[in-house]
């Protein structure tokens, strides 16, 4: 185990390559990286939100408000079916999980079943029907979710939540934002870089609900205002872009954002900010019939329950694309077509906890963290070094500064995020691929010491001190996945680091010992082990 072969050598020259490849740029500045050839690598280490400064959100997934905004939903679209086969009911009263119609007659509650099952018939989750249709006592039909349904909702609104705030992050141009799950209803959003937490929860806190919905003009503004909404109608509250005041709007939606395919930031033909849009083929065709059978009406433009904009329909809108006319300014524009682009919010979110880590600070974590990782680097030097002589404690040395940059390497290669507590993994880290030597050393010591020749001594260390290394090591490696997977912030970041040191520790402490010491051994063909003799 302790000659000289030909593979120990190539394994560990590809390794001290792979590190220096990867880990040296981050000693370069932006600018010399970028001006690198294409073909070398220029990701760097990450700094997290502790060390580089930042915003923190702590946010609720309003899962009891998205499922009434689903049962209502599901109410219109039993008004609407109702509606378009000629069939009136009595009433329609909205419960927890659905709708009941009551009818005057048992032939209307045979008439209305057949229309009302179209609307199972949409798939929901897993592929299956997520909708039911249930004749009840009295003449009466309930369209409902299923149970399944309702319990599946929490836990699709935070996975589409997540990933619509990722987009909306993006868009703003922050590098490296971590946004995880906590719990059950809860996202964990940090974004280093990111000093105004407000702009930020104002950016990725609206729902971004877009909608197109015709203007009532039969129906009276003053008196939806005293109370007495029309049948089919809503009262809206309008912005300022809107002109302000109160539109009553048609409840039935021409085309939604789901449609949307782009936003841009764009001007109208007075040279002034406005929004273009554009729809898939779908909300063209819907939007082009809508807009063909209302010339001359106006339809409302709403976003998250307000009107933002009330235009005239003047000719058919058939290519699919438009403007969204008002007084913004580009930084509002910029931040509405984010909005757009990233997509709508299946739940409105609440937060719950929002702190900033200034960048004075992040840059006190670092100095501190640097500090902290030298002085254990060189403790551990020292303890070698004094303990084993400048042969074998040089040996382990090389191995610790290699397993360093082989860490370094690897976060940069994975676009890993380091942190505070990461630093503190990366010195256990240290501290764990030192143990692998000292492990070794002593067994060897223990066989020089028993009269077993120089040669032996070394194969008998490797030997027998490499079951203890390696359940060592996969006793750190499952505690460290326990913590990656069921960790959240820091304690991911500090899981991350452990893990990656595991498997360097191994390659390093090991492999560079065995090829040092069989260097070594082939060149000045010692009669005596120099660590045997040390007391």
């Amino acid at each position: 185990m302790i000659h000289l072969s030909r593979w120990k050598v190539i394994l560990l020259a590809l390794s001290a390559a792979f590190g220096v490849l990867f880990a040296y740029p981050n000693l370069l500045t932006e600018g010399q990286r970028n001006a690198l050839p294409g073909f070398l690598p220029k990701s760097v280490l990450n700094l997290g939100l502790d060390l580089q400064g930042g915003s923190y959100l702590l946010l609720e997934v309003d899962v009891t408000e998205m499922r009434a905004k689903r049962v209502q939903n599901l109410q219109e679209d039993v008004t609407v079916t109702l509606r378009e086969a000629e069939i009136t009911p009595l009433s329609i009263q909205r419960d927890e999980a659905g709708a009941t119609a009551t009818f005057a007659t048992q032939a209307q509650v045979d008439a209305a079943v057949v229309p009302l099952r179209n609307l199972v018939a949409q798939p929901g989750l897993n592929a299956v029907a997520d909708r039911t249709v249930q004749r009840l006592s009295g003449n009466r039909v309930r369209v409902a979710f299923t149970p399944q349904a309702m319990d599946g909702m929490a836990s699709t609104a935070v996975d589409q939540s997540i990933e619509v705030v990722r987009r909306r992050i993006d868009g703003l141009g922050t590098r490296e934002p971590s946004i995880t799950r906590q719990g059950a209803t809860r996202i964990v959003v940090q974004a280093p870089g990111e000093s105004d937490p407000a702009a930020l929860e104002r950016v990725i806190g609206q729902t971004a609900q877009l909608t197109f919905q015709l203007v009532d003009l039969e129906g009276s503004v003053e008196e939806a205002l005293a109370g007495r909404v029309p049948p089919g109608s809503e009262l809206l509250e309008g912005t300022a872009d809107s002109g302000g005041g109160y539109f009553l709007v048609k409840r039935r939606v021409l085309v939604s954002g789901e449609n949307l395919t782009r936003a841009e930031v764009t001007t109208d033909q007075n040279n002034q900010t406005a929004i273009g849009f554009r729809f898939d083929g779908q909300g063209a065709r819907r939007f082009g019939e809508a807009t063909t059978q209302n010339v001359g009406k106006p339809f409302a433009i709403i976003l998250d329950g307000k009107v933002i904009s009330a235009p005239n329909i003047e000719t058919p809108i058939t290519g699919g694309s438009g403007i969204i006319r008002g007084n913004y300014t580009i930084q509002a524009a910029g931040e509405m077509v984010n909005l757009l682009n990233g997509g709508a919010l299946p739940a409105p979110l609440n937060v719950e906890e929002r702190r900033t880590v200034t960048a004075e600070l992040g840059a006190d974590a670092v100095a501190a963290g640097a500090v902290s990782t030298l002085v254990g680097f060189l403790i551990i030097v020292l303890f070698m070094f004094l303990a084993y002589g400048f042969l074998f404690g040089g040996i382990s040395v090389i191995g610790l500064l290699l397993n360093g940059t082989l860490i370094v390497a690897a976060m940069s290669m994975t676009g890993a995020t380091l942190t505070l507590p990461g630093i503190a993994g990366l010195i256990l880290t240290f501290a764990v691929a030192v143990d692998a030597n000292v492990l070794i050393y002593e067994r060897m010591r223990d066989e020089a010491r028993q009269g077993r020749s120089v040669i032996a001594s070394l194969d008998a260390g490797f030997n027998k001190a490499m079951g203890t290394i390696i359940d060592a090591n996969l006793t750190t490696l499952a505690a460290a996945l326990i913590m990656f997977i069921f960790g959240a912030g820091p304690v991911r970041g500090f899981a991350w680091t452990l893990t990656i040191g595991v498997f360097t520790s191994m390659l390093s402490a090991v492999l560079v010992a065995q090829v040092g010491l069989a260097w070594w051994l082939k060149v000045a063909k010692p009669k005596k082990l120099p660590i045997a003799e040390a007391q």
